[in-house]
C-alpha cells in the first residue's frame, strides 16, 4: 500500500475557531473539573465555567492595556495552570501567541521574537524577562511586557474590570477556521527555526477528530493528565487544546523531578510523553531493583511481560506456563511499577520520536497501552496515531480522521488533510519546497503496510550513505543501543566513511547506580566513566545488540564513549530531547576523525564487528 485516507468523522465548521471549543465545553459540563492545580499536598479543582470566568477576566486585561485584535504576543515560560490561562485569554482577546521555549537561548528568543513580529511579551520568571533584555534593543516593535511570577494575572484582572464582556465576546469570535491561530517555531534541529503558521481550523478540525478517534481513552469515565512536557511545542499544546474539547481534567507539573510524586497524588488515567520518558520510568526500575539484588527477577519479569503482550498482539496463544508467570509477576512487579504511574493510567501517547517495541510491548504487559502517533510541528502534532481497538506495537498507527498519507517513490511519507499548516511564516521559498502536488512533504522515510499503518524507519536528510555505497538508517541502530540504562545518547556516524561508528553519551543520573552494582565507584566523572572498561564492556554489549539487526554492512563496527552530556543546554538536544545531528557533528567533529584516523586501531571496537 502506498497511499490511505481516512474520512473525517466530524463535519468541518469553517466558521468555528478555538475559543470556541471552550465555550462549547462550559456549555455541556460547566461544573466539571477541567483542571488541578496543585494546594498543600494536593490538587484543587478548577471547573470549566471557572476557567472560562479567568480567562474572560484576563482577556479583559489584555484589551485594556492595548493589545488589538491580529497582534502577536511572545510567551516565554514553563509548562503549569497559567499557561494555558494564558493561552486561551489571548484566543479570547483575539491576540495570536507566538510560544517560545523556555529554554532558548537569547539569541534564539531574539530571532523568533523579530521573525514573527511580536509586540508583546509574556515571560513566566524574571531570568526569563532577563534573558530577553540582552537582546532587548535589538527588538523595537516589542512595547509593554509582562512576568507572571510578579501578579501579571491579578494586575491585568484588576486593569480590564471596566472592559464590557460584549467586547470579549466579540473580539472571541472574529476569528473564523481559516484564520492565524498561533506561530509556533520548529525545534531547530536541522537549522534556524522556521515559524509554521497554524489556523484555528488546524486545531478545532484536528482536536475534534482526534476525540472522536480516541473515545475511550478522552471518554472514559473520570479522564485525566497531567502534562509536563512543555506547552510550548506543538505536541503538548495540540493535547492540552484536546483535552479542554473533550473535557479531560487537565493537571501541570514543570519539574520532572517531581513527576512520581505528582503522579502518585494526581493519579492520572492517560499520560502524554516523549519515549525518553518511557525508557527513564523503564531504567529507574530496573536500576531500583538491580541495587537491591533482584535484577534477574525484574528482567525476567520484563521479558515475560513483553512476550505476553506480542502475543496478545498478534492473536497467538497464550500458554498456561507464560500465564501463570505473568499472573506471579502482576503481583511482585508489575502492580508496583502501575503504583509508580499512580495506579490509574491505562493509556498513554507517546510521540516526537520512535518508541520502540520493546518499550511498547513492555508497557502493554504493565496494562498500560502506549498509542504510538506520529506527527510534526506542520502536521499540528498528530498526523497519524494507534487506536485502543487496534495497537500495532513498533507502527505509528493509522492515519487520523481527515488526513490523508502517501509514500512517495523515493520512500518519503507525505501528508494532506485538516492538520496541515498553511505556510511557513515570511517565508514563501521554504513553503514551496515544502509541498509537491499539495502534499506536505514530511522529510521521513515510512512505510504502510496491508491495513494502512504507518511505520518510520528514517530521515531523508539523516540516511547516511557509505563509502561503499551503502544506505543505512541511523535510528535504526540508535534506538536499541539508547534503551540501555546507562546510555544517555547515541549518534550513529559513517557517511561516505569506510565503515559506520558511533558516538556515545553516558546517563548521569543511571549510571551512578549501576557502577556500584558492578563493583565500580559510584562518584565516576563521565568522563572518568568513559575510560572505564566495564562501562565500554556494557556499552559495547549493546552495540552488538544492535548489530544482530542489520546487515554486517550496517553494523557499527567502532565506537566511541564521550566524557560530556548531550543536553537542550548544551544546544544538542531539542526541547523534545531529540539529537541535534547537525550541531553534534560540528562539535564533535574530531572524535569521528578520530575514529576514523587509525585503521588498524581496536580500541572500542564491537566484537560482533
Amino acid at each position: 500500500m502506498n497511499q490511505t485516507s481516512i474520512p473525517a468523522l466530524v463535519p468541518a465548521d469553517p466558521d468555528a475557531n478555538i475559543a470556541d471549543l471552550l465555550v462549547q465545553r462550559v456549555a455541556e459540563t460547566p461544573d466539571r473539573a477541567l483542571f488541578s492545580v496543585p494546594e498543600g499536598d494536593g490538587w484543587r479543582d478548577i471547573t470549566a465555567r471557572q476557567f472560562e470566568e479567568q480567562v474572560i477576566a484576563l482577556a479583559k486585561g489584555f484589551a485594556a492595556s492595548g493589545m488589538r485584535p491580529g497582534d502577536k504576543a511572545g510567551f516565554l515560560a514553563r509548562t503549569t495552570y497559567e499557561w494555558t490561562l494564558v493561552d486561551f485569554a489571548l484566543h479570547y482577546a483575539g491576540v495570536v501567541m507566538v510560544p517560545v521555549y523556555e529554554t532558548s537561548s537569547a539569541s534564539q528568543v531574539q530571532w523568533i521574537l523579530e521573525d514573527s513580529g511580536a509586540t508583546w511579551l509574556i515571560t513566566g520568571t524574571r531570568e526569563h524577562l532577563e534573558r530577553y533584555q540582552e537582546v532587548a534593543a535589538d527588538l523595537p516593535l516589542i512595547g509593554q511586557t509582562w512576568v507572571l511570577e510578579d501578579g501579571m494575572i491579578e494586575e491585568l484582572t484588576e486593569v480590564g474590570a471596566g472592559v464590557p464582556d460584549e467586547e470579549i465576546a466579540e473580539r472571541r469570535s472574529l476569528a473564523k477556521g481559516d484564520d492565524l491561530a498561533t506561530i509556533i517555531y520548529t525545534s531547530g534541529s536541522t537549522g534556524r527555526p522556521r515559524g509554521c503558521v497554524l489556523t484555528h481550523s488546524n486545531f478545532v478540525e484536528t482536536a475534534r477528530n482526534a476525540a472522536a478517534s480516541l473515545t475511550e481513552v478522552v471518554h472514559q469515565p473520570g479522564a485525566s493528565t497531567i502534562l509536563f512536557i512543555t506547552t510550548a511545542h506543538v505536541f503538548a499544546r495540540f493535547m492540552s487544546v484536546l483535552y479542554i474539547q473533550a473535557g479531560v481534567r487537565t493537571g501541570h507539573e514543570p519539574n520532572t523531578k517531581n513527576l512520581v510524586q505528582a503522579l502518585g497524588s494526581f493519579k492520572p488515567t492517560v499520560l502524554l510523553a516523549v519515549p525518553r520518558v518511557f525508557e527513564k520510568v523503564y531504567n529507574a526500575a530496573e536500576a531500583k531493583v538491580e541495587a537491591e539484588g533482584k535484577g534477574k527477577i525484574f528482567r525476567s519479569a520484563a521479558s515475560v511481560a513483553i512476550e505476553h503482550a506480542r502475543r496478545e498482539q498478534e492473536g497467538e496463544k497464550i500458554g498456561l506456563v507464560l500465564k501463570a508467570k505473568f499472573a506471579l509477576f502482576d503481583k511482585l512487579v508489575y502492580s508496583k511499577l502501575r503504583e509508580t504511574l499512580g495506579g490509574n493510567v491505562r493509556y498513554a501517547v507517546s510521540g516526537s520520536a520512535p518508541l520502540g517495541p520493546r518499550l511498547g510491548y513492555f508497557f502493554r504487559g504493565l496494562g498500560v497501552k502506549i498509542l504510538e502517533g506520529y506527527g510534526l510541528t506542520e502536521s499540528t502534532a498528530p498526523a497519524s496515531v494507534n487506536v485502543p481497538q487496534r495497537i500495532k506495537v513498533g507502527s505509528v498507527g493509522p492515519a487520523l480522521p481527515g488526513v490523508d498519507i502517501r509514500i512517495a517513490d523515493d520512500g518519503e511519507v507525505q501528508l494532506r488533510g485538516v492538520n496541515i499548516f498553511k505556510e511557513y511564516w515570511r517565508n514563501p521559498t521554504a513553503t514551496e519546497k515544502a509541498f509537491e502536488d499539495g502534499w506536505f512533504r514530511t522529510g521521513d522515510i515510512g512505510e504502510l503496510d496491508e491495513d494502512g499503518y504507518l511505520s518510520i524507519t528514517g530521515r531523508k536528510k539523516e540516511i547516511i550513505v557509505t563509502a561503499g555505497g551503502k544506505n543505512v538508517a541511523p535510528n535504526t541502530l540508535e534506538d536499541p543501543i539508547r534503551s540501555n540504562p546507562i546510555v544517555g545518547q547515541v549518534v550513529v556516524v559513517g557517511d561516505q566513511k569506510p565503515f559506520i561508528s558511533a558516538l556515545v553519551t553516558l546517563d548521569p543520573e543511571m549510571l551512578p547506580a549501576w557502577l556500584k552494582t558492578h563493583g565500580e565507584s559510584p562518584d565516576l566523572t563521565l568522563a572518568q566513566a568513559a575510560h572505564s572498561p566495564a562501562v565500554r564492556g556494557e556499552v559495547q554489549r549493546q552495540i552488538d545488540h544492535a548489530n544482530k539487526l542489520v546487515s554486517r554492512a550496517e553494523s557499527i563496527r567502532k565506537f566511541e564513549i564521550l566524557g560530556t552530556e548531550w543536553t537542550e543546554a548544551s544546544g544538542h538536544l531539542t526541547p523534545k530531547l531529540s539529537i541535534k545531528r547537525a550541531q553534534i557533528m560540528k562539535d564533535f567533529a574530531a572524535d569521528v576523525e578520530r575514529l576514523y584516523g587509525d585503521p588498524n586501531e581496536t580500541t572500542n571496537v564491537s566484537v560482533s564487528g
